[in-house]
């Protein structure tokens, strides 16, 4: 430990603060030696009682630090310093330091709240911001307070802002520490890309570049595996022959990990990385970094239930984190494969996993917490609530919360298997047998471009050998280790947990997987319509292609409908041994836009899928009644003159401040059921056609009732009584009340005709004999004394045969000719 690191200076500090307010936020740049001195310093100065607990976000991260702490203490791991991480635990009773990933700290946790024999924890590289680091320290920080003052809690960050934290932690102590080891100087390599050059292409020409240009290990940065495949592949002959190119990436056996990280003996290394080199690691003798500037990340879509990974640019923080790897050891040079002046529209931090995550482990660790939706606890990022209710009605669905959103017992026993939670429904109730499944969908595909069928890939786990040779296909030897080793381990775990009739593997799928059982669609293309609602298609040459029934365990893209990547054929007997309980038969009446009227069905269904569909002869008139609402709503309303008027009379006498109900087409079809319904029932109508013959005047009145009825009738009566007495229909559609008839009707008239409330006068269009309008008028007696002359001397040379007196207020009304002369 003679060699001082950075983040030395701050460690007074750091402990100072830690015995006056048990916590404290230290933010210390990459390449400071947090991870590593740190821990060894609280243990130095006796800061904790019993052990102290590191979290990491990754396994290589946590058995690395393992590694050169006890190599500083000249230890093996196990001893003062050793680590738990997913299947390999290395600790000893002499343990003080123990290093976690953080599945096994919020077990940890969850098992025994009060921590006990646990003194501090620390969590490192918290600007991660994953998921299980978010929940981790808001337990611990819930246990502090509520059973645990004496416990230390220490969050380590590189590139986040300090201050959030620290608020959140009650005002803890900031502590900063100072700069990287060495500097490292950045190079931009400014040229745009070539049209159609992909990315594996420049970050080629980088690295030989590099590797011409500089000295030591050369560590890059790549999206993915399938990235790194194909840069190596690009790489082959362009580099010195002392070059060795390695891999480094998270599903790599921990033999091929250790040995990128490991120091060359002779020549130099080209590390091929994911971003699991970006935080924690210091990989030996690496001097330069290449970044392609590209990260992958998975999004979780609620509303699909589907996660899916995105390639993006890196953030601001991402690229200061993967620009320190180089200046670990000694002076270094980072190059970027974008322009500096493109550094600005980079965004600050990459988001938090909890805003683009799957909630549904989460919502499950909160439910054992007792924490409900989160709502109580120290989120820096507080889970999102559309996500976290949709991932609460999937964990309902699998049993594990019930009807009040409480946990179940089935429920806390999922929550003790370190799967997710659909697995682990599905190895509690089909059981050990399910084991090679689960860990076969936990790990990434290891017959890539084999079909869709999982069925292979089972075969291929339980003899790779004999599978090789019979199907002629490769597995991925390494993945189908780990997931042998996993399946063994899950198979412990759920030991004894057999179902009364042994399971086949399409039946223990559709256990973890109840929405995304797939009904093929009529037609020639393979398309299925999921149990869940969505749509989902594959190739029309896969072998799997013509199955009726489908579980889909993998789907892939975001459009109407997915694409199924890996799935199991499975028989409607199976389907029915398994979620017989919720299969059943369903009454439907629908508008049907196709066929423009009701159709009845008796539907027997599995979520969103027809097992079985019938007509339904018997169904009673208000359900059609109600169906055909959603139509009237798709066509409009049926209007007829009558009910137009008195509609318009409604609106009349409501924007003149009278308290009568809505008679707009908007408010009568939001309330259709409300008035209508029972007239569509009594008449029979059922379709389109059927509609053409209903007047809904009567259903208008009866909306009204009588009171308001007469009310209208006396205040804007639907007529007007003609000095003849003839009645003539009010129309009042334009707004104001208006008649029309011949001009000789009007005659005898000395007041002008007024109605409603407010004494509106009546608009009359006069219209001659042949009934073509004359003159439209609202002053009666001005007519008569003002332009009717006019009108007189031009009409009675046009129809001499009809009356046109001089004084036409001393006239009588009249419809009929003057008496022929004898």
């Amino acid at each position: 430990m003679s060699h001082r690191l950075p983040v030395e200076a701050a460690l007074p500090a750091l402990l100072a603060a830690l015995g006056r307010e048990g916590r404290a936020v230290l933010e210390a740049p990459p390449g400071a030696g947090k991870t590593t001195r740190v821990p060894l310093a609280l243990l130095e100065a006796r800061a904790f009682e019993g052990r102290l607990v590191m979290l990491e976000p990754r396994r290589l991260a946590a058995r690395a630090a393992a590694a050169r702490m006890a190599e500083m203490l000249g230890e093996p791991v196990g001893r003062t310093v050793g680590f738990r991480i997913r299947g390999e635990t290395k600790v000893s009773p002499a343990t003080r330091i123990e290093v976690v990933t953080e599945g096994v700290l919020t077990r940890m946790i969850q098992s025994d709240p009060a921590l006990e024999g646990v003194g501090a924890v620390i969590f490192d590289e918290f600007h991660e911001r994953s998921l299980n680091a978010d929940l981790g320290l808001a337990l611990a920080w819930e246990a502090r307070g509520a059973l645990r003052p004496d416990l230390r809690l220490v969050v380590m960050s590189a590139t986040l802002d300090a201050a959030p934290v620290a608020a959140l932690l009650d005002d803890a102590p900031v502590i900063r520490a100072g700069g990287r080891a060495f500097e490292v100087e950045t190079r931009w390599l400014e040229a745009p890309p070539r049209p159609g050059e992909r990315v594996e292409e420049r970050v080629a020409e980088a690295v030989a570049r590099a590797v011409a240009e500089t000295e030591g290990g050369v560590l890059v940065f790549l999206p993915g595996e399938g990235e790194i495949r194909r840069v190596a592949a690009r790489l082959d002959g362009r580099l010195p022959a002392d070059c060795r190119v390695l891999p480094l990436y998270g599903a790599l056996p921990f033999a091929q990990q250790r040995a990128a990280i490991a120091p060359v003996r002779e020549g130099r290394k080209v590390v091929l990385s994911t971003s699991i080199a970006e935080t924690s690691l210091t990989i030996e003798d690496v001097r330069v970094v290449v970044d392609s500037g590209l990260a992958r990340r998975a999004r979780f879509d609620p509303g699909t239930g589907m996660s899916r990974l995105v390639t993006e640019p890196v953030s601001r923080a991402e690229a200061d984190q993967r620009r320190g790897r180089a200046g670990r050891v000694a002076p270094g040079v980072c190059y970027r494969l974008w322009a500096r002046a493109q550094e600005g529209a980079l965004p600050a931090f990459a988001p938090p996993e909890i805003e683009t995550a799957d909630l549904a482990p989460l919502a499950l660790e909160l439910a054992a917490w007792g924490a409900g939706d989160g709502a109580g606890l120290a989120f820096l990022t507080p889970p999102p609530a559309g996500p976290l209710a949709a991932a609460r009605a999937l964990l309902a669905r699998l049993g594990a919360l019930d009807a009040a959103g409480r946990i179940t017992p089935h429920g806390r026993e999922m929550a003790a298997l370190p799967v997710h939670p659909r697995l682990a429904h599905m190895l509690l109730r089909a059981g050990p047998d399910a084991a090679p499944l689960a860990a076969l969908l936990g790990e990434r595909d290891p017959l890539r471009g084999a079909g869709v069928d999982l069925a292979l890939r089972l075969r291929a786990l339980a003899d790779p050998a004999r599978f090789a040779r019979q199907e002629g296909l490769a597995p991925d030897r390494a993945t189908l280790e780990r997931a042998r080793g996993e399946a063994r381990r899950l198979a412990r775990l759920v030991r004894g947990r057999r179902p009364a009739e042994p399971m086949s593997p399409a039946q223990a799928a559709a256990l973890a997987y109840p929405d995304r059982i797939g009904l093929r669609r009529p037609g020639e293309a393979p398309r299925w319509v999921l149990s869940g609602g969505r749509g989902a298609e594959m190739d029309a040459a896969d072998p799997l292609a013509g199955q009726r029934l489908i579980v889909a365990t993998e789907l892939e893209g975001a459009g109407r409908e997915a694409r199924i990547r890996l799935a199991l054929p499975i028989s409607e007997a199976e389907l029915r041994a398994v979620h017989g309980e919720a299969i059943g038969w369903v009454d439907l009446c629908e508008w049907s836009r196709r066929e423009r009227r009701v159709v009845a069905r008796r539907q027997e269904r599995f979520g969103a899928l027809v097992l079985d569909d019938r007509i339904w002869r018997d169904a009673p008139a208000e359900a059609v009644a109600r169906a055909m609402c959603a139509g009237i709503r798709a066509l409009g309303l049926p209007w007829t003159a009558p009910a137009r008027r008195l509609a318009a009379r409604v609106a009349l006498a409501r924007a003149g401040g009278a308290d009568l109900p809505d008679l707009s087409e908007e408010a009568l079809l939001a309330d259709l059921e409300e008035w209508l319904l029972p007239t569509l029932a009594a008449q029979g109508i059922d379709s389109a056609e059927a509609l053409k013959r209903l007047d809904i005047t009567e259903a208008l009145k009866a909306r009204l009732g009588w009171e308001a009825l007469s009310w209208l009738d006396r205040e804007l009566p639907a007529e007007f009584v003609s000095p003849l007495g003839r009645r003539l229909p009010i129309d009042y559609e334009s707004g104001t009340p208006e008649v029309a008839a011949r001009l000789q009707e009007f005659f005898g008239l000395t007041e002008h005709p007024r109605i409603g409330p407010g004494r509106v006068p009546l608009k009359i269009t006069l219209l001659s004999p042949a009934g073509r309008p004359v003159q439209t008028t609202t002053d009666l007696p001005g007519f008569w004394a003002g332009s009717y002359a006019e009108v007189r001397k031009e009409m009675r040379g046009r129809y001499p045969k009809h009356p046109w007196p001089e004084d036409p207020i001393a006239a009588d009304p009249t419809l009929r000719a003057k008496a022929r002369k004898r």
